[in-house]
């Protein structure tokens, strides 16, 4: 009878050549075998190698590239790629450079961001510095996803948005958040910036690899411009930018303050016994409600329900950003709210 070995599936020979010779090491799932000093540092240094390779193909200055670390390189490559495949370069020739003039930035009024349809980052306007403090290597430091930028407390709100406005193309999304800046510039205003996020989904010209982005491969376009610092919770601020409105439990108007007519352009009068949804933009008009039951629900005077950034028509037929707060007041029958005016 043939006797087979368990290792190799051939015939059991006298030397047994297929078998590992006494004190030979035998790798297992507990005990695998171990690298040499000598291969981890030929892999270190292959690595290396392939990141200065990397390093050198980014369009950024030579100083830029000597302070980039491992992972800032990283970022970077993934932003060019993306970039690359969302909008490859027309024919063989040398691709052109993607990102507006210097001059042609600085006549914006904020910069320009541009993420794919699941909120990945493509491309990131080099002006942002002038308007949160941190270089573009510096912000994809934080992520490399357009929520990593923004306060976490609108992520829902501005999530809901871009899933309507995927399903509605060419529908102009709009939105206030906070976005993360530099240590240098909090010290110096305060806190982080209010920027309005202003853009739309821009369908392909040139078809993307399916393999590239799981969903859509349409990308969202808009303008990030800064507005004034969005003041704290129960922050009274300048009382030249707000104005305090009194309302019944259904939103109905009971009396506003004379200043409103300063912000909005409607006189007092004009307000008292209209809704407040009357005057809200329809994108906003689900987080107000959401804000409106909140408030609904608390019991007792003084309760309060946190704030929102809406937009509001003015008489002029124009949108006014404000930040309103709203508190149950005189044994919970009445709702009173505090508007900021957002510059």
């Amino acid at each position: 009878m043939t006797i087979f070995c368990s290792l190799c599936h051939r015939p059991l020979q006298a030397e047994m050549s297929c078998l590992p010779k006494r004190g030979a090491q035998v790798p297992s799932a507990s005990k695998p075998f171990r690298s040499t000093k000598s291969a981890s540092k030929a892999r270190r240094d292959q690595i290396n190698v392939e990141l200065q390779a990397l390093r050198s193909l980014l369009p950024i200055s030579a100083r830029e590239k000597e302070r980039l670390s491992y992972l800032h390189t990283m970022a970077l490559v993934c932003l060019q790629l993306r970039g690359a495949q969302l909008f490859p370069p027309a024919g063989s020739a040398a691709p052109a450079e993607p990102a507006p003039g210097a001059e042609l930035l600085s006549l914006l009024p904020g910069f320009l961001l541009v993420f794919s349809a699941n909120g990945k980052l493509v491309y990131i306007s080099e002006n942002v510095a002038q308007v949160l403090g941190l270089s573009v290597v510096e912000l994809l430091a934080q992520g490399d996803t357009v929520f990593d930028l923004l306060d976490e407390r609108t992520h829902d709100d501005v999530h809901k948005k871009l899933l309507l406005a995927q399903e509605v193309p060419g529908s102009e999304v709009t939105f206030v958040s906070e976005m993360r800046t530099s240590k240098a510039f909090r010290l110096q205003h305060g806190g982080n910036r209010a920027v309005a996020v202003r853009g739309r989904f821009m369908a392909q010209r040139c078809p993307v690899p399916s393999s590239s982005f799981s969903s859509s491969a349409a990308t969202f376009l808009a303008l990030c411009t800064p507005l004034a610092r969005l003041p704290a919770d129960g922050d009274a601020g300048s009382r030249d930018d707000l104005f305090q409105s009194t309302h019944l439990l259904d939103m109905t108007f009971a009396d506003v303050t004379e200043s409103v007519t300063y912000h909005l352009g409607y006189h007092r009068e004009e307000l008292i016994g209209q809704s407040w949804y009357n005057l809200l933009h329809p994108e906003d008009v689900n987080l107000a409600a959401a804000q409106h039951r909140a408030v609904g629900e608390l019991l007792g005077a003084g309760a309060a329900a946190g704030t929102a950034v809406l937009r509001v028509l003015r008489r002029d037929w124009t949108w006014a950003w404000l930040r309103m707060s709203a508190r149950r007041d005189s044994g919970g029958h009445v709702i009173t709210c505090t508007s900021h005016c957002l510059r």
